[in-house]
């Protein structure tokens, strides 16, 4: 392994997962020593490099936790895994509130008791519910409007108060609507039923969906379609290692920072992206509203910008759409590939 022996290992959770193996690649780049642990019940074995350890197995084994905390000198951990679609966690809710909150409370737990000092969490905008201002900033009220959102505040609130009663520091990074895939074609999104708009959008551009559903059309924006402000997932993973940067560099500070570009499309602009990169046009129908989408939900990215050197690089919006696509239009191979070695 090509990796640096003199840092810490960084321990990633959920690293077999969409964010998550980004995140790895991330780190792989910058030469941290990685572990993933992945329960492999969204992730894909194939989306861990051979250059990270990888153990199959649950957060909340403290047991299997400690023992790789121990074994490869674990100095950080970088916590993704968890469920992540929002209808579902309202019709799921205590099995959201098990896997995200209840098992991230021994993940910390194990963290505490095992003396890693960093830890950083994959956190939500879904913590905010519908903003009363846009931009959104890390002041505003936090009172989300589903039990997603409210199971990923509940872990913030563990951190910090884990962070002042132990010697722990955490970084809680908000993700507005995380899109793209890598640019070096090594990872993207690859679940099966996603419900982003990018991701359904580039499927439909490839055949696999006969439209897309555009779901409110009477939201108080331009052209009356919901807002939102678009991350390529390549800068997100970018931001975690910073962010990891900062916690080792100031231990006794913790932080909470939206990732996001301050800049907001809406749902028709963005097909409207797909429509000019794939010089095609994809149906879209006009459906109702779904409950409890907010007209606009965009980032105030200020305090990241100033507390770290993290700065977008592929903000570009046909720019992501382009690097979902290149993704989609692989991925039917190595899903083929990847059954076919199972």
């Amino acid at each position: 392994m090509s990796q640096d022996r003199g840092r810490p290992a960084v321990l990633v959770t959920g690293g077999a997962g969409y964010i998550g193996s980004h995140a790895v690649l991330a780190l792989l780049d910058s030469g941290w020593p990685v572990v993933v642990i992945d329960n492999l019940t969204t992730g894909f074995r194939w989306a861990v490099p051979e250059t990270a350890v990888f153990a199959q197995g649950d957060i909340a084994d403290a047991p299997l936790v400690a023992r790789l905390i121990r074994e490869h000198r674990v100095g950080a951990i970088m916590h993704f895994a968890g469920s992540i679609v929002v209808p579902e966690s309202v019709e799921r809710p205590l099995e959201y509130y098990e896997n995200n909150t209840v098992k991230s409370r021994s993940l910390v737990a194990s963290a505490v008791e095992c003396r890693v000092r960093h830890f950083l969490f994959s956190s939500t905008a879904a913590t905010y519910g519908i903003p009363d201002e846009v931009p959104v900033r890390e002041t505003a009220r936090t009172e989300p409007i589903n039990p997603y959102g409210w199971s990923k505040l509940m872990t913030e609130r563990m951190l910090a108060d884990a962070a002042a009663a132990h010697p722990l520091n955490f970084c809680a990074l908000r993700y507005f609507n995380v899109a793209g895939a890598d640019p070096k074609g090594r990872s993207g999104q690859s679940t099966a039923g996603a419900t982003h708009l990018i991701k359904v959008a580039v499927e439909a551009a490839t055949g696999k969906r006969g439209h897309v559903s555009v779901f409110g059309s009477d939201y108080d924006t331009p052209d009356g379609t919901g807002i939102r402000d678009y991350i390529h997932v390549s800068d997100l993973a970018a931001a975690h290692v910073d962010a990891l940067e900062k916690l080792i560099a100031e231990p006794e500070r913790s932080h909470v920072m939206n990732c996001g570009y301050s800049r907001g499309f809406s749902v028709l602009e963005v097909l409207d992206s797909v429509d000019r990169v794939t010089n095609m046009k994809i149906e879209r129908r006009m459906e109702p509203r779904r409950a409890g989408d907010p007209d606009a939900l965009v980032a105030d990215n200020s305090r990241i910008l100033a507390t770290l050197p993290w700065r977008p690089r592929r903000a570009d919006l046909d720019t992501i759409v382009a690097d979902a696509l290149a993704w989609e239009r692989s991925l039917g191979q190595r899903l083929d590939e990847s059954r076919s070695s199972d």
